[in-house]
């Protein structure tokens, strides 16, 4: 291989062991759990934000760590920042809508 190549493939970041990924599944595991319990409990009107504020943690955790979003280029990033605030606004349009109706 050439040095050109060599110097583009140290430049990454470490390995994530085995272990980092067994803690970020027990969060995942915690949190649906958590979704599971509070889905028993009468929030009234908050029971939608909590469910959409933990999936998007759930989410945000599976992004950075199993598909290694956190290792990828600064214009990737800005690109998956991009599509999901459009995601975010079609889902608060949508809110909105069935609010005001």
């Amino acid at each position: 291989m050439n040095a050109s190549h060599e110097t583009a493939s140290s430049d990454q970041s470490p390995a994530t062991t085995y272990g980092h990924y067994v803690l970020i599944w027990i969060g995942l595991v915690a949190l649906t759990s958590l979704t599971v319990a509070l889905a028993g409990i009468s929030l009234g009107r908050w029971v939608i934000f909590t469910a959409l504020t933990i999936a998007s943690i759930k989410s945000t955790m599976v992004l950075f760590h199993f598909m290694h979003l956190r290792s990828e280029e600064r214009i990737f990033r800005i690109f998956v920042f991009v599509a999901l605030l459009t995601l975010a606004i079609f889902v608060v349009l949508t809110f909105f809508d069935y609010a005001f109706r």
